[in-house]
């Protein structure tokens, strides 16, 4: 597991195991307040045992930015902590989540130590604050990688914990296309110093205007070139000929395990593209069979 400050308080941590997939503290004087855990329990007590033996404070919060597990299967590993996340976090938890986790565990016996501890303090709407020593981290919703999705924000380092919202690849599967951009949008005009991506590493002030132009591109060239393999006579093979760096990102990114990631991309914005244009027939075909109105 690798660590930094950040700033004053403020943490970061990242898994040397899988998809480079970060977590957060911010300490006060009295306890911490943890933003997501690593996808591993081993790393989530090491990250645990930073801020309680090093740092000399417990954990009294554990935030979650979605349901995934590899941002909130290691609630458990803090079992004085409060679980803090959206309305919607909670109810995939215990849904999706648990079902998940159950296949987890028979591929991996790692995943037995592993129990479902979903959010204890929810928000549905608006925002949501939370005070730790000197910082003020406000809850919001950042919908698009998934439904349930929020960031974190330190006010007064301007520090944004983005979760899977911001990624060095959008990653869109279980989420929405247009609500990503949105998204993406919304945080690239939020005058930050530092995002910290759900995976990989922390964007400083001078790139954060590039990586935002740059993910834009990437769904905008995504959308494209599915949209003009849907069309072909034999769109399978168009589909397989979209490669990650043809829509403008580099297959580095996150281990290697960007190409796998853009591949369930397109196959996900392939099916959605279908269905809407199913809807479109099928709304031109009810009108062709409506009769005209007569008086």
């Amino acid at each position: 597991m690798q660590r930094e400050r950040i700033s004053e308080n403020v943490y970061w941590f990242q898994s040397e195991i899988y998809a480079q997939v970060t977590a957060g503290a911010i300490t006060g004087p009295q306890w911490a307040a943890v933003i997501d855990t690593l996808a591993l329990p081993e790393e989530t007590l090491e990250m645990r045992s930073f801020i309680e033996d090093q740092l000399g404070v417990p954990v009294r919060y554990v935030i979650n930015t979605h349901y995934h597990a590899d941002h909130s299967g290691g609630n458990c590993f803090f079992p004085g902590a409060t679980v803090v996340g959206s309305e919607l976090c909670r109810d995939l938890l215990l849904t999706k989540g648990q079902a998940s986790l159950e296949s987890a565990r028979k591929l991996n016996p790692v995943f037995k130590q592993i129990k479902i501890v979903a959010p204890q303090i929810t928000f549905r709407d608006g925002s949501l604050s939370l005070r730790v020593g000197k910082k003020n981290l406000v809850l919001f919703h950042t919908p698009g990688h998934s439904v349930d999705g929020i960031s974190i924000l330190v006010e007064e380092d301007r520090v944004l914990f983005a979760g899977d919202a911001f990624m060095p690849l959008p990653y869109i599967l279980d989420g929405d296309y247009d609500t990503m951009v949105n998204t993406i949008r919304k945080i690239g005009k939020m005058g930050l110093e530092n995002i910290i991506q759900g995976h990989g590493d922390i964007i400083l002030r001078g790139e954060i205007d590039e990586a935002v132009k740059e993910n834009l591109n990437y769904l905008t060239n995504l959308r494209k070139t599915v949209r003009a393999a849907a069309r072909r006579r034999n769109p399978a093979d168009a589909l397989l000929a979209i490669d990650v760096e043809s829509c403008g990102k580099s297959r580095v990114h996150l281990g290697g395990l960007s190409e796998e990631l853009h591949r369930r991309n397109v196959r996900f914005l392939y099916k959605c593209i279908q269905s809407e244009e199913s809807i479109e027939i099928a709304k031109e075909s009810a009108l062709e069979e409506e009769e005209p109105y007569e008086e």
